[in-house]
């Protein structure tokens, strides 16, 4: 089982940034990718962006070009950049990882709110 916790969410006016972090405990040698997705009111839940331990990425098209995923392994890590934020990216963000075999582990997710 992997464990994560997740830090870097709040409110932001639009066009402003934020940058989301998501630190792994746990089974985390087994870890094959990490990633965040985001759930609205009322809306499924969408895939954001996800990296593979070789760096093959994974963006939503709305959000390619203004958000980036990257990860610092030695801190088992992943980080969001948020640029450019629009009212529509406001939802719960959470960090997820998949390790080798396939299972999923989620964060309990943190609040983005793009408001003016």
């Amino acid at each position: 089982q992997v464990q994560l916790v997740e830090s870097g969410g709040g409110l932001v006016q639009p066009g402003g940034s934020l940058s989301l972090s998501c630190a792994a405990s746990g089974r985390v040698f087994q870890i094959y990718a990490m990633g965040w997705d985001r759930q609205a009111p009322g809306k499924q839940r969408e895939l954001v962006a996800r990296i593979t331990r070789d760096d093959m990425t994974t963006y939503l098209d709305s959000v390619k070009g203004r958000f980036t995923i990257s990860r610092d392994s030695a801190k088992n890590t992943v980080y969001l950049q948020m640029n450019s934020l629009e009212p529509e990216d406001t939802a719960i963000y959470y960090c997820n990882t998949v390790v080798y075999g396939g299972e999923t582990s989620w964060g309990q997710g943190t609040q983005v709110t793009v408001s003016s």
